[in-house]
C-alpha cells in the first residue's frame, strides 16, 4: 500500500513539468456528481502524458491519447452532501463537488422559459437558495460537427435567485421537488432552445440511421464548404418548389415573375398596401439586379443580405449561394468568380416566414456587395418582390439553425461528455407538429443520449400542453393530438421513460403556459418512479367499451361535470369519429355505445382539448388513442 502511494506520488511529480491537463467543461467547481454510478473524469493535456487524478482520497491514472484525450475513472459513491475536490497532477482542478443525482433537462422554448416569468415567480425566486442545488447552464450555439467545447464557457452555481430567476423553471421546479422528497444533492443542467425540432437534438450516428447517409455527407462538407453545400442542397430545393409550381423556375427566369417595389428594408407586417401587411406568412421572391465591372467579377464577393425571418434560400445569376435558418444570423455568403459576371447580376433570395413577423429584421445598411476589406457596392435599395405561389413549406437543410441534423447536439450536449446522468426530461413537440415519423426521432434521441450519458438514464417525455383554437364542437384531426400519441408510444416503447402530460396545463392562447410550478411536481414524481395515470386497454362490454388505466391512486374522478368528458369512439376514418358519454370508476372510465361501429377510442384528441378526468393526486389522465379489442 505504501509502494502505491509513493509511485503514485512519483507518477504526479514527474507530469507536473508538463502541460497540465484541463478538465473538460462539464466539470467545474460546484459540480453535482452522480451517486452510484462509475465516475469519469474526461480532459485534455500533451498527447502521450501520464495524468494522475485524486477524488478526495481515491486515486486513478490515464495516459493521453494521441489527440491528448484522457479519461480517469473512480468507483461509484452514495449520495453525499460532503464537498469533495478533485486534483489532477497534484493541483486542484475542480472544488466543492457533491455527490447526488443529476438531471438533463432540454427541448424548445416550453423547457427554455426562465423561472422568473412562470407562475408565482417573485415567491419562488426569492425563496431558492439552496446550497445543495446545482444549475448548469448550457450556452446556445450550434456545429455541423460534434464539438468537446461549448460555444462559451460555463460553470455549476448554487441555487440563488440571482442563478435561479433566468434558469428553466420547468427544470428548477422538478429540481427542487427532488431536493425536498430525497434529500440529497441535485444537478440540474439545461441545454434548450426555443423552436428547435427533435432532429436537431440527435447524435450524429441517430442522425444518420433516420436520415440516411447522404443528408449526413452533406452535413460534413458544409462543415468545410459551406458554398458546396449550398449548391448541393440548391437541387434539392428547385425540384421542390418547381413540383409545387408546374415548372417554375424564377431563379434563372425573373421576369416570369410579376414584381413591385419593395416599399421597405424590413418587416413585411409594415408593407403598407401589401397583402404581407396583414398576413406575412408564405415565401416571398426578393429581387435585386447590381451591375459590375469586369474587375469587380474577377475578383469574387461576400453578399450581406442583413437578417432574414426566418429561412431563405439566394441565388446569384441562377446559382445557389446560401440557405439560412436563423432569427438572429446575418446572411453571409461567398460568391466566387465564376458565380458573377461583368454587367448586370441577378441576385434572387426566396424569403420563408412561418410565424408572425416575416422579411428583414436589420436595415438598408445591412445589404452589400463586399469586394475585400474596402470596397462596397450598398444594396439597401432597388429591391422588388413578388409573392410566390406556394403554401407548402420548403425543405431544410441538414446544418438549418433550428432543425439541422443534430447541430445542437453537437455543441449543448456532446461537450457534456460522459457524465453520468440519472436522467433526461424532455420538452419539445411543438415545433415538430405535422411532421411524420415523431416517435422514430425520441427512439433515437433516447439511444443517443444513452450512448454518451450510460444506458441507466431515464428518460422523461412532457406530454404538450393544450394550445391553440377554441375547443372544438365536434371531433376533429389533430396535428398536437397526434404528436401527443406518439410521444405516448415512443414511452411504452421504452423500458425506461415516463410520459408526463401538460395537457390541463396549457393556454388556449399562449403557447407558452405559466405554471411549470405543476409541471415540476409531476417530472419529480415520474423521476422517483412513481407511476401516473396511463391508458391500458380498451376493451367491449356488453354495448359500450371500458377503457382501464394504470398509474391511478385514489380512484379516477370527473371534475365539474357528472362524468369525463373528451372521450371520442371512432370507426375508420376522421368522419366516423363521435363524442362519448363517460362515466368513472376506481381505475377505469365506461363508454356508453351508440349503436354505431367502433374500432377505436380517443381522449382529448385535439389541439387544445377541454379536460376533467383526474385521480385521487390530483394527476390527469393523459391525451390517447387505442383500438378496441374484442371485436
Amino acid at each position: 500500500m505504501i509502494r502505491a502511494a509513493v509511485l503514485f506520488a512519483a507518477l504526479a511529480s514527474s507530469t507536473a513539468l508538463s502541460a497540465a491537463p484541463v478538465l473538460s467543461p462539464a466539470w467545474t467547481d460546484h459540480a453535482v456528481i452522480q451517486r452510484d454510478q462509475p465516475i469519469v473524469f474526461e480532459g485534455t493535456a500533451a498527447p502521450g502524458e501520464n495524468v494522475a487524478g485524486t477524488l478526495g482520497s481515491e486515486n486513478a491514472t490515464a495516459t493521453t491519447d494521441a489527440k491528448g484525450r484522457f479519461s480517469l475513472r473512480f468507483a461509484p459513491r452514495p449520495a453525499s452532501a460532503e464537498p469533495v475536490s478533485l486534483a489532477l497532477n497534484g493541483a486542484v482542478a475542480a472544488r466543492d463537488l457533491l455527490v447526488g443525482d443529476v438531471w438533463l433537462c432540454s427541448g424548445q422554448s416550453n423547457m427554455e422559459m426562465q423561472t422568473e416569468r412562470s407562475l408565482n415567480s417573485w415567491g419562488e425566486v426569492n425563496g431558492s437558495a439552496d446550497p445543495q442545488l446545482r444549475l448548469l447552464q448550457v450556452p446556445k450555439f450550434t456545429s455541423a460537427a460534434p464539438q468537446a467545447q461549448f460555444g462559451k464557457p460555463i460553470a455549476w452555481n448554487a441555487a440563488t435567485p440571482e442563478t435561479v430567476g433566468p434558469f428553466s423553471a420547468a427544470c428548477y421546479h422538478m429540481a427542487k421537488n427532488l431536493r425536498r422528497s430525497l434529500k440529497i444533492p441535485i444537478g440540474a443542467i439545461h441545454s434548450s432552445w426555443g423552436g428547435s425540432q427533435a432532429r436537431a437534438w440527435l447524435t450524429p450516428e441517430s442522425g444518420a440511421r433516420i436520415y440516411g447517409q447522404a443528408d449526413m455527407d452533406l452535413l460534413r462538407l458544409f462543415s468545410s464548404d459551406e458554398l458546396a453545400a449550398a449548391t448541393r442542397f440548391g437541387q434539392t430545393w428547385t425540384a421542390w418548389y418547381k413540383s409545387k409550381t408546374g415548372g417554375s423556375t424564377p431563379w434563372l427566369k425573373p421576369a416570369s415573375l410579376t414584381w413591385q417595389p419593395v416599399p421597405q428594408i424590413g418587416y413585411w407586417n409594415k408593407w403598407a398596401g401589401s397583402p404581407l401587411a396583414s398576413n406575412a406568412k408564405g415565401t416571398v421572391w426578393l429581387r435585386r439586379t447590381v451591375t459590375l465591372t469586369r474587375d469587380q467579377a474577377a475578383a469574387g464577393a461576400v453578399l450581406s443580405l442583413g437578417i432574414i425571418d426566418d429561412l431563405d434560400m439566394t441565388f446569384v445569376n441562377g446559382k445557389a449561394v446560401g440557405n439560412t435558418f436563423s432569427w438572429d444570423k446575418e446572411r453571409l455568403y461567398r460568391l466566387p468568380p465564376s458565380y458573377l459576371k461583368a454587367g448586370p447580376n441577378e441576385i434572387m433570395v426566396a424569403a420563408t416566414n412561418s410565424w408572425e413577423n416575416g422579411g428583414w429584421t436589420t436595415g438598408a445598411d445591412s445589404l452589400a456587395l463586399n469586394f475585400g476589406a474596402t470596397t462596397r457596392i450598398p444594396l439597401g435599395d432597388g429591391w422588388t418582390y413578388s409573392i410566390a405561389p406556394v403554401s407548402d413549406y420548403p425543405p431544410r437543410t441538414p446544418w438549418d439553425g433550428i432543425a439541422g441534423i443534430g447541430v445542437m447536439h453537437n455543441r449543448m450536449i456532446a461537450p457534456l461528455g460522459k457524465i453520468a446522468i440519472k436522467g433526461a426530461a424532455w420538452y419539445q413537440g411543438e415545433s415538430d407538429v405535422g411532421q411524420p415519423g415523431y416517435r422514430d426521432r425520441l427512439r433515437e434521441l433516447f439511444a443517443g443520449w444513452r450512448a454518451q450519458f450510460g444506458p441507466q438514464a431515464q428518460m422523461l417525455v412532457v406530454q404538450l400542453a393544450n394550445y391553440g383554437p377554441a375547443p372544438h364542437t365536434a371531433p376533429v384531426n389533430s396535428g398536437w393530438g397526434a404528436l401527443r400519441e406518439d410521444q405516448r408510444q415512443a414511452v411504452l416503447a421504452d423500458r425506461n421513460a415516463a410520459l408526463v402530460t401538460a395537457i390541463d396545463l396549457g393556454e388556449r392562447t399562449d403557447i407558452h403556459p405559466a405554471n411549470k410550478v405543476e409541471l415540476g411536481r409531476r417530472l419529480a414524481l415520474a423521476a422517483q418512479g412513481e407511476a401516473l395515470p396511463q391508458p391500458l386497454s380498451a376493451t367491449r362490454e356488453g354495448d359500450g367499451v371500458r377503457v382501464r388505466f394504470s398509474g391511478v391512486s385514489g380512484g379516477l374522478s370527473a371534475w365539474s361535470a357528472a362524468g369525463p368528458i373528451g372521450f371520442e369512439l371512432c370507426g375508420p376514418d376522421q368522419t366516423s369519429c363521435r363524442w362519448a358519454q363517460a362515466t368513472a370508476s376506481g381505475d377505469s372510465v365506461l363508454l356508453a355505445g351508440d349503436g354505431k361501429p367502433a374500432t377505436r377510442v380517443r381522449y382529448a384528441f385535439a389541439d387544445s382539448p377541454v379536460v376533467n378526468l383526474n385521480d385521487g393526486r390530483a394527476l390527469p389522465v393523459p391525451g390517447f388513442e387505442l383500438a378496441i379489442s374484442g371485436q
